[in-house]
């Protein structure tokens, strides 16, 4: 095989002037060469540090990250970053988590600028010390080598602008702390010795080893290593601690129960800018998590669902009632592993349920309520179904997973069919609905009765556990898995 010139880090300047190759052990290059010049590359993976003076849409700087991720190469910034930065219309979302940890930084330090404060946030370090944890979330946000905010004094420090900055309009100052910056950021050795890939890839497999009912114990993650390993992937298991180290893998498998609203989201947003393959995706993540979303994309796409309303207010109760009938079933928008999800019995119990629900969220949803033994779980992975289950109801309850007044949990047991043993039109309904939302992994929860087949909820983020879900289809579930990400590494 040819070797690939350059396979580390690269630097890329408009002017070699800007950042000669004497001062950093990296190979520094002209965006016209990169651009110019693929077959430096071939069959090389190396990690981009974009520094052109401009980033505006079709610039110089544009296309050589446009096409550093045709090309497969990581790159920083990414062109989602660039024009994410491009204007406050288009960063706005981002503002009210920034302004709270700026303004958490400044309090902590009993910081009261009295005019106008500018940052310069270089890979993610500050030079002022009473911000750097803002500014690693800044970086977290937008993976951009060089970022000036400013900010307007007062009781409340507000962001009035953040933009890039190009190296050759920094000061002496600032551009001796952006040298440091790089230097640290491109040659901290992240990992131990021991734990350096000896493989073609490294997966990251993010864990919460305190998790009551994660969606894969420890000794699956430890058996899916050893499957991977066949497969040219090397996985180790991580944490929340090792966000800022996610970079040095090659893709992520998220383990731990998502949230739009935890750090799960945090890492898959933060992968999908890296390029990185990764399960739950943060789209994915966004779709499942709505069950009003998910009501209206399955009766969209004439996926059968149990007979559903959406209730805005206390008038509209007597309409669902009148619809559903009781018992009914009533769910919150976001929920998971069973929680928030209530049965209701009684006109009087709707009424004080949905009276202290509406105080946490604007729409609840009422589905008819249908008594099933077990649901049916059919894992889906990249369009082709993954495994097939029955998850029994817990004991003495109505539902997979009976949470405790003491906030443990009791569930069910869990039975895997073989794929032929599953009736056609369940295992077709569960392909079909997953297409929906993408092509990752997602758990499709169907009931089945005498009327058909209904489904009742799609997971991002499914239980798959040694011993349980792969018991039917064996090893295979893991190969899958692990071909699923080589696969999309190769690409």
């Amino acid at each position: 095989m040819k070797k690939p010139l350059y396979s580390g880090w690269v630097i890329l300047v408009d002017s070699l002037k800007d950042f000669p190759n004497a001062e950093t052990p990296h190979k520094v290059i002209t965006t016209r060469e990169y651009l110019a010049r693929p077959q430096l590359f071939d069959a090389g993976r190396p990690k981009v540090i974009n520094l052109s003076r401009s980033y505006a849409y079709q610039s110089r700087g544009y296309f050589c990250s446009l096409l550093a991720e045709a090309r497969g190469h990581r790159v920083l910034p990414t062109v989602e970053a660039m024009l994410d930065l491009a204007g406050r219309d288009l960063y706005g979302h981002a503002i009210p988590e920034l302004e709270e940890q700026l303004n958490r930084c400044a309090r902590a330090a009993r910081h009261e600028p009295e005019e106008e404060l500018r940052l310069f946030i270089c890979m993610g370090v500050v030079e002022d010390s009473r911000y750097e944890k803002f500014a690693r979330l800044l970086f977290d946000w937008f993976r951009c080598p060089i970022i000036e905010v400013t900010a307007a004094p007062g009781e409340w420090l507000s962001i009035k602008r953040m933009r890039p900055r190009p190296l050759n309009k920094l000061d002496a100052s600032q551009g001796a702390a952006f040298r440091d910056a790089l230097h640290n950021h491109t040659t901290r050795d992240w990992r131990s010795p021991k734990a350096r890939p000896s493989l073609k890839y490294s997966l990251a497999v993010l864990h919460d080893p305190k998790e009551a009912l994660a969606p894969s114990m420890l000794s699956s993650i430890k058996h899916f290593a050893r499957i991977a390993e066949k497969h040219d992937i090397e996985v180790e298991p991580i944490t929340k601690k090792h966000f800022h180290q996610l970079a040095e893998y090659d893709a992520l498998f998220i383990r731990e129960t998502t949230s739009i609203d935890n750090h799960t989201y945090r890492f898959a947003r933060r992968a999908m800018q890296e390029g990185m393959p990764v399960i739950d995706d943060p789209v994915s993540m966004i779709r499942c998590t709505n069950k009003v979303y998910l009501k209206e994309l399955l009766t969209a796409n004439d996926i059968p669902v149990p007979p559903t309303v959406v209730v805005a207010n206390l008038e509209e109760l007597a309409g669902a009632e009148e619809q559903l009938g009781y018992p009914l079933v009533v769910k919150i928008p976001d929920g998971s592993f069973s929680r928030g999800v209530h049965k209701v019995d009684t006109p009087k119990a709707f009424r004080d349920l949905a009276k202290a629900l509406f105080k946490e969220t604007d729409l609840l949803i009422a589905q008819k309520f249908m008594r099933t033994d077990y649901d049916w779980r059919i894992g889906v992975l990249g369009g082709e179904p993954l495994f097939a289950c029955h998850y029994l109801m817990a004991r003495s309850h109505w539902q997979i997973v009976k949470h405790k007044p003491d906030g443990s949990a009791i569930q069910g047991s869990a039975k895997a069919f073989g794929f032929d043993e599953v009736p056609a039109e369940v295992l077709d309904i569960g392909v079909r609905a997953a297409g929906l939302i993408g092509d990752g992994l997602y758990g499709v929860d169907i009931k089945q009765n005498a009327d058909g087949v209904f489904v009742i909820e799609i997971n991002d983020n499914p239980n798959v556990d040694h011993g349980y879900e792969d018991a039917a289809q064996k090893d295979e579930v893991w190969s899958k898995l692990a071909r699923w990400f080589y696969d999309r590494l190769e690409m």
